[in-house]
């Protein structure tokens, strides 16, 4: 069937895929819950009769705050094909954003998983004025009704023909989803999508030529828009969408499952990365030399023009080494996509040599949220850029080096936001999307930074931060920095080390490791920083170079409110943190 709104997925997934064993795949109780494309739909229709039993009408807001689980795409799904309008809304975030969100949406029903959940929300609904109802996933035994008895009440009343008319009349220009962007300064702005927003996503990737296959693991949140049009992909394509228990558990399900595809953060690859590099520190010399070769051949991986010298190498590593360390991670990839922040180099092409192919892609949830994207074929992939624009959008550089867009993927606007969808969107229809970047002679998409985080020291310098801070957290000792100075002297920056593997570190030069803390004032700690800093320093411009630093003994983690979903630092949030520190170092 042709697809022309979200929930004709549904649809196209019975017609083209009847035969797939599993649809939609979580753990409970330990063991691998499958549902079928037929529960799939049956289940997502009685919601959806549930709904309009409750009054539920076209335009009404509909939340979902809660973790990956197949109930998530059923919900979701249910929602849009009665006319109403999915918000998903990450576990994760303050009460305080709660609220504005909650309130903003005018949100009629929300869906909540877990007690711990339920107690943070509780004490602001009261404020909560167009709220009608609140469901959790499961029998929370508490005052609230759960997703089973809504879906009792749709089999009791099926209104199949109502069902049908409301999906005749919602066209594909439609409002579907209001995504909330996390963000990493000011108050959550609701982004409005609609159906064919993101169904030419889906589409356009689909044209991409790559091997698609049929396991997909999923694990980051599908509140974020990248995910969650992934995983609408994975279903065009009808492929069965896998869901990890959590993050922990992430290694062993890859082992369990053999996923041929997933998405991931850079810091995903990374601490795999590490692990593989500090595991060779425990094998006996002669192996030891052998581990370390492979290892550095393969951070000089390059997809084109490498030497016959070097492909023999890459022969040799590959029989001895690299197929050792994918059994030891498990998969049979196809494709590795990576989203939500720069990936480094090296990092690309040390797992795209080790048989886990990385394809980098880049946008916004104001965008659908893909812009670029790596892919194969001709000039498709290049590691150090995000590839070539996607079908169908037009991306330029402003003269500020600022990219642009035009096209199927860009936003219909803020939610009751005017005035703040004409700064991002021009009267001839470019979306702003407030990063910098530059095209290589192939047509590559490289980012270079975010326009406003570039500061102006008091000497009239221009500093990119995040051009510093990707190059330096390439250091296995950093694993977050930022960089400040603007209106300073010179360039500075805050420090959190990687504390892992500077343990290991400590143990290898008998250094008794006792707190982060007292760690971070040792002198042989310091001094080992200091040598880390020189050596990058060196990479930039005198007025670019980290003059001053400061050590932090915290891990900068999302939980704790440093960074954003998608693990992005949130600089004001860690500058309000750490002022007294920051005022210590320019002083």
């Amino acid at each position: 069937m042709e697809v022309t709104r979200l929930f004709d997925l549904l649809g196209n997934y019975v017609e083209k895929y009847p035969d797939q064993h599993a649809a939609l795949v979580c753990k409970r109780d330990g063991a691998w819950k499958k549902f079928s494309i037929q529960e799939y739909l049956e289940l997502t229709n009685n919601i959806s009769y549930g709904l309009l039993e409750l009054g539920i009408k076209p335009g009404d807001k509909i939340g979902i705050v809660s973790g990956n689980r197949p109930e998530w795409n059923m919900l979701d799904f249910a929602t849009m094909q009665i006319g109403a309008i999915s918000i998903p809304i990450y576990p994760t975030i303050s009460q305080d954003d709660y609220r504005h969100i909650l309130n903003h949406a005018e949100m009629k029903i929300i869906f909540i998983e877990g007690k711990e959940l339920r107690n943070k929300l509780q004490p602001i609904l009261p404020e909560i004025k167009t709220l009608k109802e609140i469901f959790t996933f499961v029998d929370q035994k508490s005052e609230y009704r759960y997703l089973d008895q809504l879906i009792s009440l749709g089999k009791d009343h099926p209104q199949p023909d109502k069902l049908t008319d409301i999906k005749s009349k919602i066209k594909e220009t439609y409002l579907a989803t209001i995504i909330y962007t996390s963000g990493t300064t000011g108050v959550p702005k609701g982004v409005m999508l609609s159906h064919s927003n993101i169904v030419n996503q889906i589409k356009n990737l689909k044209s991409i030529p790559a091997n698609w296959s049929n396991i997909a693991l999923s694990f980051l949140p599908l509140c974020h828009a990248y995910e969650r049009m992934l995983v609408y992909l994975y279903q065009y394509l009808g492929m069965s969408v896998y869901y990890a228990e959590s993050l922990g558990t992430i290694a062993e399900n890859i082992k369990e499952i053999n996923p041929t595809m997933m998405s991931c953060v850079p810091r995903l690859l990374e601490k795999i990365y590490d692990k593989l590099y500090l595991s060779g520190k425990k094998l006996p010399l002669v192996s030891k030399m052998l581990y370390y070769w492979a290892f550095n051949l393969a951070t000089h991986y390059q997809l084109e023009g490498r030497s016959t010298w070097y492909n023999l190498r890459f022969k040799l590593a590959e029989k001895l080494i690299y197929s050792k360390w994918r059994a030891a991670i498990g998969g049979n990839f196809d494709i590795v996509v990576s989203g939500g922040s720069a990936i480094q180099p090296h990092i690309a092409s040390f797992f795209s040599a080790i048989g886990m192919p990385v394809f980098e892609g880049y946008g916004l949830s104001e965008t659908s949220p893909v812009i670029a994207v790596s892919q194969r074929g001709k000039n498709g992939r290049k590691f150090g850029t995000v590839g070539l624009p996607l079908p169908g959008v037009e991306v330029k550089l402003s003269d500020r080096k600022e990219i642009i867009c035009r096209g199927h993927n860009v936003m219909l606007g803020y939610y009751k936001d005017p005035e703040l969808t004409a700064q991002v969107i021009d009267a001839d229809g470019w979306f702003h999307t407030g990063d910098t970047g530059e095209f290589s002679s192939e047509g590559q998409l490289t980012i270079t930074g975010r326009l406003k985080s570039i500061f102006k020291t008091s000497f009239g310098k221009y500093v990119n931060p995040q051009a510093i801070e990707s190059k330096f957290t390439e250091s296995p000792f950093i694993e977050n920095m930022i960089v400040l100075g603007e209106n300073k002297k010179f360039a500075a920056a805050l420090l959190s080390p990687d504390f892992v593997y500077l343990k290991s570190w400590c143990l290898k030069h008998k250094i008794k490791y006792s707190s982060n803390a007292e760690m971070i004032e040792h002198p042989t700690v310091l001094k080992r920083f200091q040598e880390e800093v020189n050596h990058y320093n060196h990479l930039f411009g005198d007025f670019e170079q980290i003059k001053r630093y400061q050590l932090v003994p915290d891990e900068w983690t999302q939980p704790g409110g440093f960074l954003s979903p998608t693990l992005k630092i949130k600089r004001n949030v860690i500058e309000e943190y750490y002022a007294e520190k920051i005022e210590k170092i320019f002083s």
